[in-house]
């Protein structure tokens, strides 16, 4: 009893002796500083007074914009302008001139063909030819003894029609080789030269260029076989199908743009020609065609291209397209945070139109942003970053 009397108060001393030199410890060590990077707003800019004045400022605001419709669709060609180009007779091919690619004019030989069907009617055309000179001859006599009472007029009236016969079988002879493929001219210097050729050509009925070829030397074929198709590509067309909610946005003569990807997106202005009359039952959309200029050979038929359709105008809040920076991906804007400080913030957009972009989100009315200067600004939020 008398020892915890004796140690009580010393164990006390070193007990507050301990409590205070605690306290001189903390007060001497410092409190860990935040990180730099938890409170500071990494999107925020700071410029300089010089920069300041090279800004532009842009009040964000209401305007009319018309939504754009993008449709699906791809290049063909012209089909008033394309031919496609076969053989007149049956036959075989003997030679081939045109290759595929090959600019060709109108009436120029594209192969030739060896056809027995040609020489069979250049046969019975001459055969015909030669009736009737012998018939005309025959009723010329006719009517000499007639005037001399050697015969009789029905006898003049037999040959007479014997030589319209013959007459009317020469005429048919003569269509059957211009359907062959010969021309009225040819068969006058048949009628000439009475010499048979069974070799007829095979020429271009356009002029423009050779995009398909079906033929090789010494096929035998046929007046329905195509063996080269012709086309001119100065135009062409871009068929799309619009979904009929948005069907009544196309009209006729309308100008359209068209964004072709196998050309880097570049786009094209072309004009409507043809709206469907009628909705495909199956796809609920409508047919469009689209007639676009190619003097410089760059589109291709068949490449996928898109048409860009306007909407109807809507009163939408809409930013300048220059004001738009874009960083791995996304829209950015830069708003006016103070008098000289900028924060750069994610907007969600719509496309383009007239340089104007509807905001869907990001933005509210009254929002002040950088136009003119916001690429220089996104240069000093990365100069921040790195130092």
């Amino acid at each position: 009893m008398n020892f915890m009397k004796k140690t009580l108060p010393i164990a006390i001393a070193v007990s507050l002796a301990m409590t205070m030199a605690a306290c001189d410890f903390a007060k001497e060590t410092p409190a860990p500083a935040p990180k730099a990077g938890a409170a500071a707003d990494a999107g925020l800019v700071t410029v300089s007074p010089e920069l300041m004045q090279r800004l532009k400022i842009f009040i964000i605001g209401k305007d009319e914009v018309r939504d754009m419709l993008r449709v699906p669709g791809r290049v063909t060609v012209d089909e008033q302008h394309v031919a496609r180009i076969g053989a007149t007779v049956t036959g075989r091919i003997s030679e081939v001139y045109a290759i595929l690619g090959q600019e060709v004019t109108r009436g120029q030989m594209l192969a030739k063909v060896n056809s027995t069907e040609l020489a069979e009617a250049q046969l019975a055309y001459l055969k015909a030819l030669s009736q009737v000179e012998l018939q005309s001859r025959s009723v010329e006599r006719a009517r000499l003894l007639l005037s001399a009472d050697v015969i009789g007029s029905a006898e003049l009236q037999k040959r007479e029609n014997e030589l319209f016969s013959s007459q009317a079988e020469l005429l048919a002879a003569e269509d059957h080789l211009q359907v062959l493929g010969m021309s009225k001219q040819a068969v006058t210097e048949l009628g000439k030269r009475r010499d048979i050729n069974s070799v007829t050509p095979v020429t271009a009925t356009l002029s423009g260029t050779v995009i398909e070829r079906k033929v090789t030397q010494g096929q035998v074929v046929q007046p329905a076989d195509a063996l080269f198709t012709v086309a001119n590509l100065s135009h062409v067309w871009v068929v799309a199908e619009v979904p009929e909610q948005q069907a009544d946005l196309v009209r006729e003569g309308k100008d359209v743009e068209v964004e072709i990807p196998a050309l880097q997106e570049q786009r094209f202005t072309g004009r409507l020609i043809y709206v469907a009359d009628t909705v495909n039952p199956e796809t609920r959309t409508v047919t469009v065609r689209t007639d676009l200029a190619n003097h410089e050979r760059a589109i291709k038929p068949d490449m996928l291209a898109t048409m860009l359709i306007q909407g109807r105008p809507l009163e939408r809040i809409v930013v300048p397209a220059e004001a738009v920076v874009r960083e791995g991906g996304k829209d950015y804007v830069f708003v006016q945070a103070g008098p000289a400080q900028f924060r750069m913030t994610e907007v969600t957009l719509g496309t383009e139109s007239e340089g104007m972009r509807p905001v869907k989100s990001g933005l509210r009315e009254g929002d002040k942003v950088v136009t003119e200067g916001a690429f220089h600004l996104n240069n000093e939020r990365k100069r921040k970053e790195l130092g």
